[in-house]
């Protein structure tokens, strides 16, 4: 979006371009959806935004329907399942890397994020659920250690939303349609930063709480997103579909790029005034720093369930090394290769 819009075209300026990075790092919901959706908004306000936001989607969106529907019609064949042995083993890969890179860029040298992180990888690991609370929780501590004086008089302002989603789960419905709509609402409006933040959340929710799928299907279904153009985030149509067929992916798509396009535009004329403000921005490292734990606990917890034998632990493994050492190859091509390689193994032993 640099590249293109502010250095090629120079649609839009370079403090333009900060400005919508930062209410994106700030806001909840998948970075570049929201990065994208604000460039929207700063000509054309409004229907800029929506605009933007649909065409950022839609693409990514069925394409992951037309993978869904093979998935599910062709899913017992030998040679899908040999795909994702070896893809399934690469996306552990591929998540691990992207733990320690997100690791290494927002925590630093912080001891108190370092606390907050090392808390939430255990708990996530050790009870393989992501805890909401426990996230706002490091949010919360972090902004007090820093600003104390700050935290009574925000302390309600920040909680409002979060305790509205928990409220949603009193409303007991059969509907499983609703289920998921609501499911995901709650997912889109608590995920900062990079997209795979959802990845542990999504897990204690359709694997362990609702069981709407099992753990080989779950992570096909990050598989799915990993290869798709598009946000990560969009492996969230992919479960949709497996639940309910297509309504269940529209829902789910919906319900998780709501909030992203909402948290967006409602702030967007206030942000040059408020966004800067040092105790939003300490709550929100704090919140990053618990849901990198919960990616690097979620890593743990996929790769006990992903790790069949010594060659999917060597998939893995290598995947990790070649995204390490040679930065340029795009995950996408890795992931082919560890198709081939699954069907390969599969079909000659």
């Amino acid at each position: 979006m640099h590249r293109d819009l502010v250095e090629k075209r120079k649609w839009i300026d370079e403090e333009s371009y900060k400005e919508g990075l930062a209410l994106a790092q700030l806001a909840p919901g998948p970075l570049a959806a929201q990065l994208a959706i604000y460039i929207g908004y700063i000509d054309y306000k409004y229907l800029g935004a929506t605009l933007v936001g649909l065409a950022f989607v839609l693409p990514s969106f069925l394409i992951v329907v037309l993978l869904s529907i093979a998935y599910v019609n062709f899913g017992g064949l030998p040679w899908m399942q040999s795909i994702f042995y070896g893809v399934g083993a690469s996306v552990i890969g591929i998540i691990a890397v992207s733990s320690y890179k997100l690791t290494k860029k927002t925590i630093g040298r912080e001891w108190i994020l370092w606390i907050i992180f090392i808390i939430l990888a255990a708990f996530t690991a050790i009870t393989e659920t992501e805890n909401i609370w426990l996230i706002l929780a490091g949010g919360i501590g972090y902004l007090f250690y820093k600003s104390p004086k700050l935290l009574q008089k925000i302390f309600l302002s920040f909680l409002f939303l979060p305790i509205l989603l928990q409220i949603t789960d009193m409303f007991d419905s059969n509907n499983k349609l609703w289920k998921i709509g609501l499911f995901f609402l709650k997912a889109g409006s608590l995920i900062f930063g990079s997209g795979l933040a959802i990845v542990p959340f999504l897990y204690g929710g359709v694997v362990k709480e609702y069981h709407w799928l099992n753990e080989q299907q779950f992570l096909d279904a990050v598989a799915v997103a990993m290869i798709t153009p598009g946000p990560v985030v969009i492996t969230v149509a992919f479960i949709g579909y497996l639940v309910v067929g297509f309504p269940g992916a529209c829902v789910a798509a919906v319900a998780t790029f709501l909030p992203c396009y909402l948290f967006t535009i409602i702030p967007a004329p206030y942000f040059k005034k408020y966004g800067k403000k040092p105790a939003i921005k300490h709550f929100v490292d704090g919140i990053t720093a618990a849901a990198i734990g919960a990616i690097a606990g979620a890593v743990i917890v996929l790769a006990k369930r992903q790790f069949h034998d010594v060659i999917t632990v060597l998939i893995a493994i290598a995947t990790a090394i070649i995204l390490l050492r040679f930065k340029k190859i795009p995950e996408p091509v890795i992931i082919l290769i560890a198709a081939v390689i699954g069907l390969i193994v599969k079909f000659t032993t």
